[in-house]
């Protein structure tokens, strides 16, 4: 999956670090990443094409983490594009290669998006503070603290027999999904599988079982995969406002044309191959 990067290593650990001409800085405007597409294909702007060209990038720099050696860095000040740099969609990532640049480039945004987002107390409004000593940000005024953001969010593919349901959301991403949705305040993770499956396709289901977990930065999230066995009828009551069609599909019928680097396509592949 997206964040299996073998063998490099992601290390999120808060230390005291500068920035060498190797590492990466991470500049982002209107929820839009700046890319390098110098050599044709995008890249991350390392250090020292930001030292040289945009100084003034660089004086307040906040250390975001380090894989392997490399460490990435964000910068909260925006940079015009230029013939060479171009503020790009965050999907991008899901393209780009090698595949530990591109999550590290998409856990950037993560971050990033939070830093971008929190600059100001929600309790006060006054401006607030980076603490030094672990990722978070606080309020001089009132002492309220701050930590990113990290939505968890339940993917569960539902099994009958030989078919999988297979959805298709109403807007946004266009190919085959799986039931997900966010988890509400007071729920648990198999409470909020229960729900939305209700909600999305007017089923029930039993036998819920974990799979794999996965951080998706793309929405601020913590993905959890579950399978669960049909309960009773198989008629599919669609909510048109989430999805455009939910259908079974028979696990030799199932498309292949999809990458594998997010969860939800690791579930339906995982079904396909009888793995599950």
């Amino acid at each position: 999956m997206f964040q299996d990067i073998e063998p490099f290593a992601y290390h999120n650990e808060m230390v005291d670090r500068k920035p060498t001409e190797n590492d990466y800085v991470f500049i982002i405007n209107n929820d839009k990443v700046l890319l390098d597409e110098s050599d044709g294909e995008l890249s991350l702007l390392q250090y020292l094409t930001v030292k040289t060209n945009f100084p003034e990038a660089i004086h307040d720099l906040i250390y975001l983490f380090s894989v392997n050696e490399t460490a990435f860095f964000l910068s909260l000040d925006e940079i015009i594009e230029t013939e060479h740099l171009r503020h790009q969609d965050i999907h991008v990532f899901r393209e780009m290669k090698p595949i530990w640049l591109a999550f590290a480039g998409a856990t950037a945004y993560h971050l990033a998006h939070w830093y971008d987002t929190h600059r100001y107390c929600g309790r006060c409004a006054e401006p607030f503070e980076r603490k030094n000593d672990e990722r978070a940000v606080v309020c001089p005024n009132c002492g309220n603290i701050d930590y990113p953001r990290i939505s968890p969010c339940v993917i569960v593919g539902i099994i009958d027999g030989d078919h999988i349901l297979l959805t298709k959301y109403a807007t946004g991403y266009r190919k085959y999904a799986l039931v997900a949705g966010f988890v509400e305040i007071g729920e648990t993770l198999e409470d909020t599988i229960r729900r939305e499956v209700m909600e999305e396709v007017g089923l029930k289901i039993k036998n819920t079982r974990y799979f794999k977990s996965q951080p998706w930065a793309f929405s601020s999230s913590l993905l959890a995969g579950f399978f669960a066995d049909l309960d009773g009828d198989n008629k599919i009551t669609v909510d048109m406002k989430e999805l455009s069609e939910a259908v079974w599909v028979h696990r030799d019928a199932i498309p292949t044309d999809e990458s594998t680097l997010s969860l939800t396509w690791s579930m339906i592949e995982a079904f396909r191959t009888n793995k599950i």
